[in-house]
């Protein structure tokens, strides 16, 4: 594997809408700085629930870019979802949360999905794409960086597996808006999921 693309973002304002999002990423050269809020110089505007530590790095594969490509019937430039980084070979539904990339010197570790939201489906133009996005099963993933440092175009990729209870990023997405059970939100706690999926099971057992 290698990494395709690197992708930052600024504060833009969406069509018809008064806030303003850094969803619009653009594919910039590198070499280019990640610290431990993500890609350094990239816009996180609603810090509620976007950015932090734990979802400092949205990445998506190559594999799945190509998959919504054909289902939509439209080109996706890197950055179209909102991704950070682009890695060649890869499918989203192969990452658990826990898994590692190493990217030289850079180690990031698979935290959540990526939800779908209303900025997203007026990025793709389509009031239901967040019903789209949930039925495809193919959410990007969001990573914490373990190991800072510089990155770019054309650095090599190694996925390393978590070694323990595997988790795939996509079920945990797939517990959204439903009850689970004692035995899925034990399984879910067991992994290092990021704090806000971990907050929302914790909640659930009060």
């Amino acid at each position: 594997m290698k990494l395709l693309a690197i992708c930052i973002g600024q504060a833009e304002r969406l069509p018809a809408k008064s806030y303003k999002t850094g969803i619009y990423k653009t594919p910039v050269n590198g070499p280019v700085l990640i610290d431990q809020l993500g890609l350094v110089g990239d816009a996180v505007c609603n810090k509620k629930h976007h950015g932090g530590p734990d979802q400092a790095i949205l990445l998506e594969g190559s594999l799945t870019l190509a998959w919504w490509a054909a289902e939509l019937g439209r080109d996706l430039p890197p950055g179209t979802f909102g991704e950070n980084l682009v890695i060649e070979g890869l499918d989203n539904r192969d990452v658990a949360v826990g898994d590692r990339f190493h990217l030289g010197e850079i180690v990031l570790e698979a935290t959540s999905p990526r939800s779908p939201c209303n900025t997203l489906a007026a990025r793709m133009e389509d009031p239901k794409f967040s019903r789209t996005f949930l039925k495809a099963g193919r959410p990007g993933i969001y990573c914490r960086v373990i190991t800072s440092g510089s990155l770019q175009i054309g650095d090599m990729v190694r996925h390393e597996f978590y070694a323990d209870e595997r988790v795939p990023v996509s079920e945990l997405l797939n517990s959204a808006g439903r009850k689970v059970s004692d035995a899925e939100r034990n399984r879910f706690l067991s992994v290092p999921i990021g704090i806000r999926w971990r907050e929302r099971f914790q909640l659930a057992l009060n």
